[in-house]
């Protein structure tokens, strides 16, 4: 018999699956140990690449999805282990993390069931780990929010307990789905998970039948896990809120006396939480069709007041409120269909094109419905109002708020963990990447012997005794740690010091060619340029381009360019902003843009656009001779380059010039 039986259900995560597989090799390495992966008819090549990678792996295959319970029960019928562990493929393990778990179970008898700390990617508890279970009262004070607004109270806090320490160890209704250890004895006696549970609540229900069974669950906090929560089902059609909730409402049905208050209160979580699901998906959506709608009842309204001949005494009272709302309505329907709103953007061009339909289409109305027709001139006033202020907010809203801007000129500022080959492999990676923009600030060694040396282009900055430090210091966004020289039990330490530093973690993956980190999974290898779609050769890119040039470039030379010309002769002086001034010529003959590549147009048959005055090349502060960095960053831009991408480059610029002064 083998001491432990590790089962792993996967769905369409391999790259988790291969890092766990990676971290489970140190774990186990003091523990006769079995593992066994159920794969759910996954479609991203996980079932080989665990054949290839890891052939000692036990692997089932499933043709479709049948569920986590199910498969875990796949798992069950063919592990020898004395201890057997559920564990999910989007987790890393510590080296000691099952040695603690089997030392605990045999120093207490009475344990049937026990799970870990499970940490989320910045270190922060995750709060699933020790439940209560959801009976009438916890699950009316988790649905209504009480528990989140008390969390110290035992009273309103008993489904995840979060008036308890999570420093200590104690017995507790539930543990996760994610890592949960079970004995053999405690497993023979309750069997397996129930089929009933699709995903979601079968460990709920596992942990209620073994302590029914006179087992004890445990937390125990001496060790942890790193939990990506959620990456199956993003990976699935499945909906999630519904099936978590159906799942509670078949668990309370199932073990508690399930009445007709708690089924009124189950749905209408779902209902509740699939509303707000959706307004949080769709709030650029929501936020612009209403501040629409208002802005068009508004202009109306200031429309009838403004139009005000001796003839003419305003709308009769009969058609309002009506005649403020209807054409809003109808308006707000016009721009749907123009596609003004989008869940991620928000259109100026698209809202003033739908303004002109609506203006054509509210003013041909009136001609087959006389007895509305009440004044054209009060229309035609209500869509000047509306081209105006539709343009403004919405400038305003991405120029200055980012609202509906899907641009970023902001380099991630990243360190790599590690120094070795492979770890400046990945650093070399990460600089040359055409897709994003890291800026490696450099390498954080094991040991402090290796602090100050340059390794090619990079400098040992720290350690990891001091990562925390460096971090703060160096404003970073993001740590990468290389596997391949890391301990998974160092890493631990370094997210677990570095907890609330609003900093992301990732992991490399074996062969260096992924990253894992919280929500995402990144891969490495370069994208051929032909296959990217890139903005500044578009039509529509191209137009609004040249429009935004030349409308610019002729209102600085009317207004400004003649006084910066006369006072740079007069006193000679050269500075970014006066030379800035001084080659608005060049962008309204066309040879330059305001915004583009530093020098070259071209990277081998890539356009990037027409040089410029500034760009990335000018805000990141990059090395000027740096030409690799330069071609990513021109690329970079090329690819994303929109008309707001260029004013928040050009916000930067002028703020550099102004507010940090020249030396």
């Amino acid at each position: 018999m083998k001491d432990l039986s590790i089962i792993i259900v996967n769905y369409n995560v391999k790259e988790f699956l291969l890092n766990l597989l990676k971290s489970l090799k140190d774990a186990v390495k003091d523990i006769s140990t079995e593992v066994i992966v159920v794969d759910n008819a996954s479609e991203d090549g996980s079932v080989d690449a665990v054949k290839k990678k890891f052939p000692k792996v036990k692997l089932i295959v499933n043709n479709k999805n049948i569920g986590f319970g199910a498969a875990n029960n796949l798992g069950l019928e063919i592990a020898k282990g004395k201890y057997i562990l559920f564990l999910n493929p989007d987790t890393i393990v510590k080296e000691d993390t099952f040695t603690n778990l089997i030392k605990f179970f045999e120093n207490n008898p009475d344990a049937g069931m026990a799970g870990c700390k499970v940490l989320n990617p910045d270190g922060s508890l995750q709060l699933s780990c020790r439940r209560g279970f959801p009976g009438p009262w916890t699950t009316f004070t988790k649905l209504t929010g009480l528990s989140s607004l008390f969390p110290k109270s035992k009273l309103f806090a008993r489904y995840n307990l979060t008036y308890l320490d999570e420093n200590r160890t104690y017995e507790v209704d539930a543990i996760s789905g994610a890592f949960m250890m079970i004995s053999r004895k405690a497993y023979e006696k309750v069997g397996g998970f129930d089929k009933l549970f699709f995903m979601y609540g079968e460990d709920l229900d596992l942990c209620y039948r073994i302590q029914k069974a006179g087992y004890k669950v445990y937390y125990v906090h001496s060790t942890s896990v790193i939990h990506y929560k959620g990456e199956s089902t993003k990976r699935s059609s499945i909906d999630e809120t519904k099936v978590f909730y159906n799942a509670m409402h078949l668990f309370v049905k199932k073990h508690f006396s399930s009445s007709l208050i708690i089924e009124i209160i189950l749905q209408a979580a779902i209902l509740v939480r699939k509303l707000f699901a959706f307004a949080n998906v769709y709030k650029i959506v929501i936020t612009a069709v209403v501040i629409d709608f208002c802005l068009n009842v508004i202009a109306v309204f200031f429309a009838e007041k403004i139009y005000n001949p001796d003839y003419w005494k305003g709308f009769p009272e009969f058609v309002k409120p009506w005649v403020y709302v209807l054409p809003a309505g109808m308006q707000i329907i016009i721009s749907g269909f123009a596609g003004a709103y989008k869940k991620n953007l928000i259109s100026v061009l698209r809202s003033l094109g739908a303004l002109v339909v609506g203006f054509v289409l509210l003013s041909t109305l009136t001609f087959f419905f006389k007895q509305f027709a009440f004044s054209r001139a009060v229309v035609l006033i209500t869509y000047s109002l509306l081209v105006v202020i539709f343009a403004s907010w919405r400038i305003i809203a991405k120029v200055f708020f980012k609202f509906g801007v899907i641009s970023s000129t902001g380099k991630l500022r990243t360190l790599v963990v590690g120094t070795n080959p492979k770890a400046i492999d990945l650093a070399l990676k990460l600089k040359s990447n055409l897709t994003s923009l890291h800026h490696v600030i450099g390498m954080i060694g094991i040991d402090k012997k290796g602090i100050g040396k340059k390794i090619k282009q990079f400098e040992v900055i720290g350690c990891l005794n001091n990562i925390k430090k460096i971090i703060v210091d160096n404003k970073i966004d993001k740590v990468i740690f290389s596997s391949d020289e890391v301990a998974f039990s160092q890493m631990f330490a370094a997210v677990s010091e570095c907890q609330g530093e609003n900093v992301e973690f990732m992991v490399a993956g074996i062969e260096m060619d992924y990253l894992v980190g919280k929500s995402s999974v990144t891969m490495m290898e370069h994208i051929p340029l032909l296959k990217v779609n890139y903005n500044i050769s578009s039509f529509h890119s191209r137009i609004t381009k040249a429009l935004f040039d030349y409308s610019f470039a002729a209102i600085i030379l009317l207004f400004i360019y003649p006084f910066i010309y006369f006072i740079s002769k007069m006193t000679k002086r050269k500075g970014r902003f006066i030379n800035f001034i001084l080659g608005t010529p060049s962008v309204l003959s066309g040879k330059k843009s305001f915004v583009g590549p530093r020098l070259n147009s071209y990277f081998h048959d890539l356009y990037l656009g027409k040089t410029g005055l500034t760009g990335l090349w000018l805000t990141e502060l990059i090395d000027e001779n740096d030409e690799e960095e330069l071609n990513k960053l021109n690329i970079y831009y090329a690819r994303n380059q929109t008309i707001w991408l260029d004013l928040e480059i050009l916000g930067k610029t002028f703020a550099d010039m102004f507010i940090k002064r020249e030396k």
